[in-house]
């Protein structure tokens, strides 16, 4: 069966806008990531904003990865979906103490801190409660990762990690605080990254700061070189580069290095599973541009809008001859757009049309704005 007469058997029982899950997509997806880090004897966390979805969550528990958390909600999200206490990470700029807390209830791996402020307020919170909290560094490395502004967070000009200027404090506040245990340092460059050149860059500061570390007697026991692989919005049906990815960093952190090298990684395994499967509601003449009106909006695929992403947009229900289109939602909002000067084969009302690529940052960024109804997620594997 094909995509499309896939979907429009799945027509029958859901109204659009839905997204749409080929679960073996995810499957493939997960088992070469899977593969590739573990013939380096790497070890991967999945990062739980891209998709949350309990179905994804809970495949992806099965292939044994751990879980990058950035709420307490996600902490106890991803526990329930199956990933151990013991392998999820805490990450975020702004933890409350509610979330702290809820992380040394549940026994989480460690906690990504990212100013000496919150080291403290981690040790108040850990000696209340009589426990000891396990913590890495986040170092913000001041690497420009080469993406969409909106999405890096390497770079001095990003709120997230501690400033390479600040550590010979934190380090010194580290030995002041005794319900805290260093257990590893931390790094996130960015995301959508395509020019893997960068995390060579990347490497570079790790093994200088490994050896940092090493002088001053903290032996890092692990290191979270943090995700980022982008993918090719232009080509939804291509796997994501994992094996080049992996040997970079195989290739380029120094070989003496013994600690757990560690990767966060979202996008790249959830992306390429999801679409966006809306119907065309108008087919509208402008004055220097046509518009195809969906029941689909930015509610429901919000990055176009906030990012101007792109994704890739087919029609699955018309060969005619192609014709340029701006493909648009129904939100009283002119930024609900989701491609401008586009190519498809001439569609008309009722037309379905994919936009693809939607299974990271989709439904889980969706909204009720405008009081719309939220999509259904449905799944290729299940009825």
């Amino acid at each position: 069966m094909t995509f499309t007469e896939e979907i429009i058997g799945r027509l029958k029982a859901h109204g659009t806008p839905f997204y749409y899950y080929d679960t073996d997509v995810l499957r493939e997806t997960l088992s070469v990531a899977s593969k590739e880090a573990a013939e380096r004897g790497f070890k991967v966390h999945y990062a739980v904003k891209a998709n949350f979805n309990p179905v994804i969550m809970k495949t992806i528990a099965e292939f044994g990865f751990g879980a990058d958390c950035v709420s307490g909600n996600e902490i106890e999200h991803a526990i329930s979906c199956g990933f151990p206490a013991a392998a999820t990470v805490f990450a975020g700029v702004g933890k409350s103490d509610h979330e702290i807390e809820t992380g040394l209830k549940l026994g989480i791996q460690c906690f990504n801190c990212e100013s000496p402020e919150e080291l403290e307020v981690i040790n108040g919170i850990a000696g209340r409660m009589g426990m000891n909290a396990r913590v890495a560094l986040r170092i913000n490395p001041n690497i420009e990762a080469h993406t969409l502004w909106y999405i890096t967070t390497g770079t001095d000009e990003n709120k997230f990690g501690i400033r390479i200027t600040q550590l010979d404090k934190v380090i010194s506040l580290l030995s002041h605080l005794k319900n805290v245990t260093f257990s590893g340092i931390h790094f996130h460059i960015g995301s959508q990254i395509t020019d893997l050149h960068v995390y060579r860059n990347l490497c570079s500061r790790v093994n200088e700061l490994y050896y940092w570390f090493t002088d001053r007697g903290l032996e890092p026991a692990d290191i979270n070189v943090g995700g980022g692989l982008g993918i090719n919005y232009s080509e939804p049906d291509q796997l994501p580069a994992f094996a080049d990815y992996f040997n970079i960093f195989r290739d380029h952190l120094d070989k003496k290095i013994q600690s757990t090298i560690s990767f966060e990684l979202g996008r790249s395994l959830t992306a390429g599973c999801g679409s966006l499967i809306s119907r065309v509601l108008f087919v509208k003449e402008g004055a220097a541009e046509t518009f195809v009106i969906l029941d689909a909006g930015m509610t429901d695929l919000l990055r176009p809008a906030l990012y101007h992403a792109y994704h890739r947009i087919d029609n699955l229900t018309s060969t005619l001859t192609e014709k340029k289109y701006t493909v648009a939602g129904p939100v009283c909002e002119t930024a609900d757009t989701f491609a401008r000067f586009i190519e498809l084969p001439e569609t008309r009302r009722g037309d379905l049309i994919a936009i693809r690529s939607a299974g990271a940052y989709g439904e889980v960024m969706a909204s009720r704005y405008n009081m719309r109804a939220l999509p259904q997620s449905v799944f290729s594997d299940k009825l």
